[in-house]
């Protein structure tokens, strides 16, 4: 069976600086079907081999174009004409009958209901056919109304099974890493609770401005580019019960429960602006659209109704870091054995990005003729696992599992309802975001929420 991915978008961004290494990679590490044909969509007036030449120029330097050259070709197509599509369909019909054909969208939101009927009425993609997937980039919408629509429009022209929403952060390895630490060794999932774990911090803080961005930036924000999708990932595999069955179903229900019972404390609400926001182009002047969100939040189940959980996300930090810290509660009968010693509370840091690993902080005797007791770490290095150091980027993983029909780590339309209805919840609550120079600055806003991690 042949494998057809036809990407639109294919001259933008996303394509360049992910989707192409992220194929080349696979094709590189034959994980793809050796049979394989990449088609790129797109409105420009190029052949094949002007949109290659194009691509080179737009791309990583280190892309190896040998191994995905001879499989891309281009196909110049207006997605408003419908005609259009009849010609896409003909053009894959070339290829025979028996074949594997997934649509990839790498485009804005707004254009998804256009393409999805160009796509449904040429017969590009049927109802219950899975050898046919179509693939569809975040934001899933702005709110919760706009996401609901553009998913009503997408069920009436495919099944739930045959849409693939990508949420790159579930791609990354330590994120998947989170249900093996947590199932496949007792000494955490017997003591993943309220009774053992005193508090969770989930962040992701980014060094980076808003850059160019400023036109899409600034309708949506910190807690709709990050919170709403991937820091409500992260919490819902973090606090999920253990599923039924280790499949997408199974999984999948856990973590829509989770975010069914997550409730966000308002009174604790942090709201930021980085100092220089409004000078980037095309953002308002008047603007109020927040770079930076911290907040607390509690989950209302019998596993975790007395333990807090502290979300942290923003831009203009003082670095790149992405990271889940579980504080386990101090041992109460400790006292008892060392009434003199203060001993550190265990934690388990699960860090996500740039570094990617495990680090696990307990106490021992140290070492000598003293009774003196002091806190060691065990620290995983999962990136250096590999031994070429080509560490599969996010993409990879993605693309893989949507061409080998597994669901799992894409998150299903009532995932993303519930976690669009928390933010949507907070809409009349959020208080006018402050100005901020720099992560410094934050530090007194913090220091009640945040005094373990700052």
């Amino acid at each position: 069976m042949k494998t057809i991915i036809t990407v639109f978008g294919s001259t933008g961004d996303l394509m360049y600086k992910k989707l192409l290494p992220a194929l080349t990679n696979l094709i590189r590490r034959n994980r793809m079907n050796k049979d394989l044909e990449i088609l790129c969509v797109g409105r420009r007036d190029y052949t094949t081999e002007d949109y290659i030449q194009e691509a080179k120029k737009q791309s990583l330097d280190t892309l190896e174009w040998k191994y995905i050259e001879p499989v891309i070709k281009y196909v110049k197509l207006d997605i408003k004409e419908k005609e259009s599509y009849s010609t896409l369909n003909n053009i894959i019909k070339k290829n025979g009958q028996d074949l594997d054909v997934i649509f990839y969208l790498a485009v804005p939101p707004n254009l998804f209901p256009v393409i999805a009927e160009g796509i449904s009425e040429a017969k590009l993609i049927e109802k219950n056919d899975p050898s046919r997937r179509i693939v569809f980039e975040k934001p899933f919408g702005e709110d919760l109304k706009s996401a609901q629509s553009i998913n009503k429009k997408l069920w009436h022209y495919f099944d739930e099974s045959q849409i693939y929403r990508i949420d790159h952060f579930l791609g990354k390895d330590m994120i998947q890493n989170i249900l093996v630490i947590r199932f496949a060794n007792m000494i955490f999932e017997s003591t993943w609770d309220h009774e053992s774990i005193e508090s969770v911090y989930i962040i992701a803080k980014e060094k980076e401005d808003i850059g160019s961005r400023g036109n899409f930036y600034d309708n949506i924000g910190a807690l709709k580019d990050m919170v709403q999708n991937h820091l409500m990932q992260m919490v819902s595999l973090i606090a999920m019960e253990e599923p039924a069955t280790f499949d997408e179903t199974g999984i999948r229900q856990e973590k829509v429960k989770v975010l069914k019972n997550l409730r966000i404390d308002t009174e604790d609400l942090i709201l930021g602006q980085y100092q220089g926001y409004k000078d980037h182009d095309n953002v308002d002047q008047n603007s109020i659209t927040e770079t930076f969100v911290a907040f607390k939040a509690t989950i209302n189940n019998s596993r975790w109704n007395t333990t807090p959980f502290y979300f942290m996300t923003g831009k203009k930090l003082n670095e790149k870091r992405s990271e889940i810290i579980i504080n386990f509660k101090p041992n109460t009968h400790v006292k008892k054995l060392w009434p003199d010693t203060d001993l550190s509370k265990n934690q388990l840091i699960i860090r996500v990005a740039p570094e990617e690993g495990i680090y696990f902080e307990f106490n021992v005797k140290s070492a000598g003729l003293t009774s003196d007791i002091k806190a060691i770490p065990m620290d995983y290095c999962h990136t250096c696992q590999i031994p070429d150091g080509n560490v599969p980027e996010a993409y990879e993983k993605l693309i893989l599992d949507i061409s080998n029909n597994n669901p799992t780590l894409f998150p299903r339309w009532d995932e993303i309802e519930t976690a669009w209805a928390i933010i949507d919840a907070l809409d009349k609550k959020l208080p006018k975001p402050f100005i901020y120079k720099d992560y410094d600055s934050l530090k007194p806003k913090l220091k009640n929420l945040f005094k373990e991690v700052i």
